[in-house]
């Protein structure tokens, strides 16, 4: 995996879709946009949706934090195992995040982002398995 894309273009690639993401709940939170389409379409009331979409805000930029530490953007060299920590924990989160997508009462977040939580999986693998000393080759 490591060949064929390089640590930096895949943790751009996560750092793009997160940002996308992070705006798209803002813009849920400010009822810009609908909330029907996330969550599995299980939010039902206003309380419901700035409770999930809070957490869904911290998830988001803690995620974006810690890719942005990996790639050396800011604090670089620093909290290494704590990053790889987070990378891992990502993962499984992402994993975990397919399965829900594709079980969803909504079309779209089953048809859109299940495959989205699946690149996102592999692309903070690829993030994962990336050596500190190898960080310069990607």
């Amino acid at each position: 995996m490591k060949t064929v894309l390089g640590m930096r273009m895949a943790g751009n690639i996560i750092l793009a879709i997160n940002t996308a993401a992070l705006f798209m709940h803002i813009l849920i939170v400010l009822n810009i946009l609908p909330y029907d389409f996330v969550w599995g379409g299980s939010l039902k009331s206003q309380e419901d949706l700035i409770i999930f979409e809070t957490i869904s805000l911290l998830v988001q930029t803690v995620f974006i934090l810690i890719v942005a530490v990996k790639l050396g953007y800011f604090l670089k060299g620093r909290f290494k195992k704590t990053v790889n920590v987070g990378l891992w924990t990502m993962f499984g989160i992402m994993v975990l995040n397919s399965a829900g997508n594709a079980a969803s009462n909504s079309d779209l977040e089953k048809l859109l982002m299940t495959p989205l939580t699946v690149l996102l999986a592999l692309l903070v693998l690829r993030l994962a398995i990336e050596k500190e000393s190898e960080k310069t080759n990607g």
